[in-house]
């Protein structure tokens, strides 16, 4: 069995490192934007910010970064794992290191944002960590083009992961009861104010990007217009389940 070290990285030559495990991460080219500039990686190091780098037997495999927060929470800003490290519990090891550095500082909380389309990336912020949304952020970072983004609208979901945080519930095994906001063909529908509801996503937004990208941007459009709006109105999300619906709640709703 593969030994797991995490640890904070520091130093020229581990932060080019990381750096380079970023751009692979995220299949960036020649004139994309990295991930994350490696002057500001290197900021973030010395001026008490968090860098963190995951080894799998000695090799860097995953590497996260960020900075504190005027609320004194520790804000995630970019986090990647090797593609031959993925189901290996690096990303969870990695965040359980950024939760417990967090804490030893006295901050309150570990904040990041992702992309409310990437179904695998919901599944484990909300139903693995137990992460909460706080808000939908329209088209949050602008135009992106590193790779993985497709200089579309960048709409991302803010969410905080309190450093005192109980295991997260199991997750829904379904999503039969609500009502459909967003159904499986990326179709809005409205809900007259039912207490609880439910949001699909597309099962794997990333090939639409390269296939269909016209249908990725509808289904960009859709979940602003359905997410968003449902939480703009007061809803918050309560759970993800594993065939990729978001699970809504207002007023008490279960």
């Amino acid at each position: 069995m593969a030994e797991l070290l995490i640890r904070s990285l520091d130093g020229t030559a581990a932060l080019r490192r990381a750096d380079r495990l970023l751009r692979e991460v995220w299949g960036t080219r020649p004139g994309d934007d990295p991930p994350l500039a490696l002057d500001l990686m290197c900021a973030f190091a010395h001026t008490g910010g968090y860098v963190g780098g995951a080894f799998l037997d000695g090799e860097l495999a995953g590497v996260a970064a960020g900075f504190i927060a005027g609320d004194r929470s520790l804000h995630s800003h970019v986090a990647g794992v090797a593609s031959g490290a993925r189901g290996r519990g690096v990303g969870r090891a990695l965040k359980e290191h950024q939760r417990a550095w967090a804490a030893d500082r006295g901050l309150s909380a570990v904040s990041w944002t992702f992309d409310p389309l990437v179904r695998r990336n919901a599944f484990f912020n909300l139903a693995r960590l137990g992460a909460r949304v706080v808000a939908y952020l329209p088209d949050f970072y602008g135009p992106m083009h590193d790779g993985i983004n497709d200089g579309g609208p960048s709409d991302r979901l803010f969410v905080t992961w309190p450093t005192w945080a109980a295991d997260p519930s199991p997750a829904p095994d379904g999503a039969e009861r609500g009502v459909v906001v967003v159904d499986e063909s990326g179709t809005v529908h409205g809900h007259d104010g039912a207490g609880v509801l439910r949001c699909a996503t597309p099962a794997d937004v990333e090939a639409l990007r390269t296939a269909e990208p016209r249908e990725a941007l509808r289904w960009r459009a859709a979940m602003e217009d359905g997410l968003g709006g449902a939480l703009a109105q007061g809803y918050e999300v309560t759970g993800f389940t594993r065939g990729g619906w978001y699970l809504l709640a207002r007023g008490g709703e279960k």
